[in-house]
């Protein structure tokens, strides 16, 4: 059976809007699940802690079972379901904005297409893993609750909404120890045998200067490729087209020039290499879920 086959929830089932952080705890059967043709507005982070669940992301695929941690980068239609044959798929998930830092921590785990399968995760951070979910959870109810006890669950299949700044912010703290503990602790893999030094080196020129005019010619011509070679092998090593990467690693410079300079929004775009400053404060909204402008007041999400 395909993914396309499987059975699901709804034909277009919604995702939560960009500004909310929402975690939660699913214990789901075969027959569960949920589709997104046009993707998600949030990212969605899934830890799995029985069963097995397969996730889709475009042309990609992933299973997660006990100890995987899969994330699925908002734009790009997906669905996920209890995998085929498994009896249950038992799972953390939540939905928010990501932060800037936390895609170079899953680069490395990128399969394609917005999706990232950290599938080694060493069993000695399972524990921490759950832990800093479950107090995701209490700090979305509020910040002022208990931790729920795993042995003594408040509810089946809870849910929680962070609502008001701090609840907000408790809530990201947590799942960013979550996206550390992950992809820090399978990290002592080695290297993929697949690994390119072209597109290592086209990475790196990218990383150490996100605004200069790139090009897919400017960056295969750096490494003595054709473009549509370098292009398809881009593509291929890390699971994003070069231009993608381009535009994720501007959009990271920008936030960070947001956060620790005084330039204004326009000088920001021109720094980062955006043309247009209205096009720039488009994309920036659609990857962080507000403005410049209202990110560098504080009103991160």
């Amino acid at each position: 059976m395909h993914a396309e086959d499987l059975p699901v929830t709804a034909a277009a089932d919604p995702s939560p809007p960009p500004g909310l952080v929402v975690t939660g705890r699913y214990d789901q059967r075969p027959g569960y699940g949920v589709n997104r043709p046009r993707g998600s507005d949030s990212w969605l982070f899934t830890f799995t802690l029985g069963g097995c669940g397969l996730l889709r992301q475009g042309t990609a695929r992933a299973r997660a079972r006990a100890g995987d941690l899969v994330v699925l980068a908002p734009g790009t239609g997906h669905r996920y379901t209890v995998a085929p044959g498994a009896g249950s798929w038992r799972f953390w998930w939540a939905h928010c904005q990501a932060r800037p830092s936390w895609t170079t921590w899953l680069a490395p785990y990128a399969v394609s297409d917005g999706l990232y399968a950290v599938t080694s995760v060493p069993g000695a951070l399972h524990g921490r893993i759950e832990a800093a979910f479950a107090r995701m959870l209490a700090d979305a109810r509020g910040p002022a609750e208990d931790v729920p006890r795993e042995d003594t669950p408040r509810e089946p299949d809870p849910v929680a909404v962070a609502h008001g700044s701090l609840a907000r912010e408790l809530a990201l703290c947590a799942l960013e120890e979550v996206v550390l503990f992950a992809a820090d602790g399978a990290r002592t893999l080695p290297p993929a045998p697949d690994a390119d030094a072209r597109v290592r080196r086209a990475e790196e020129l990218i990383a150490a200067d996100p605004g200069a005019p790139h090009t897919v010619r400017s960056l295969a011509g750096s490494v003595a490729l054709s473009p549509s070679r370098f292009a398809h092998l881009f593509t291929l090593r890390t699971g994003r087209s070069p231009m993608r990467a381009l535009r994720e690693a501007r959009l990271r410079h920008a936030a960070r020039l947001l956060e620790a300079t005084d330039l204004t929004v326009e000088r920001v775009a021109t720094a980062c290499g955006f043309s247009s400053p209205f096009h720039f404060s488009r994309v920036f909204r659609e990857r962080y879920g507000v403005p410049p402008g209202a990110y560098r007041a504080g009103e991160r999400r």
